[in-house]
């Protein structure tokens, strides 16, 4: 067994964690994820590089794929049954929980995307930081929004689940993030259910190379 300094990496690193990548699969939830995600990219200039943060079998990566047909990507994950299926997308696989993790380079779009709702809220900061040193450009969350932080029993799980305003938390920490858009999927939408996801589109204004 992997060593983890936190409940949350261990709880999905294992079982549940499997459990999660063999549920989570198909057609249907890709075509969603296209829906959502091209409503995203057509607030953003020029995207050629992109990696995502717990992106367990890459079902929003081969979305991407399918609207930036050239984009070069890059994914994080923890799980090692959801490695073992990113990997046969033939991109590079960072195979670490997003607190551990040093970019090697910036790239251009960072996605995080139903990852920051199960980090333990301690560690948070590390997360924020994370992403911002990964992003050249921009940065995009796709998580469960609450003006005031909450934990969520998950599938009969406590503390695994957590919500809050992870977005204006990067926003105060990071004072050059700038919000761009941002925007809600229904789970009751008729064509592309998401399950009530918050979406929020942030750009860096300063510095950029």
């Amino acid at each position: 067994m992997v060593d983890f300094d936190t409940e949350q990496e261990r709880f999905w690193f294992g079982e549940f964690g499997d459990s999660y990548t063999d549920r989570n699969k198909g057609n249907e939830l890709i075509c969603g994820n296209i829906s959502l995600l091209s409503s995203i990219f057509k607030h953003t200039g020029s995207v050629d590089s992109l990696i995502e943060f717990g992106s367990n079998r890459g079902l929003n990566l081969m979305a991407i794929r399918s609207l930036l047909p050239t984009i070069e990507l890059a994914a994080v994950e923890i799980n090692p049954k959801a490695i073992s299926m990113l990997q046969k997308l033939d991109i590079p696989v960072y195979q670490e929980s997003i607190l551990n993790f040093t970019p090697d380079y910036p790239r251009d779009f960072v996605l995080s995307k139903g990852l920051l709702i199960h980090i333990n809220p301690e560690m948070l900061s590390r997360a924020y930081d994370v992403l911002y040193e990964s992003s050249r450009k921009y940065i995009c969350l796709v998580e469960y929004y609450s003006r005031v932080p909450v934990e969520i029993e998950y599938r009969g799980h406590k503390g695994v689940l957590f919500k809050r305003d992870f977005a204006g938390e990067l926003m105060d920490r990071f004072h050059d993030l700038e919000l761009i858009s941002y925007g809600f999927v229904y789970y009751r939408d008729r064509h592309f259910p998401q399950d009530d996801p918050t979406w929020f589109l942030l750009e860096k204004k300063l510095n950029q190379q």
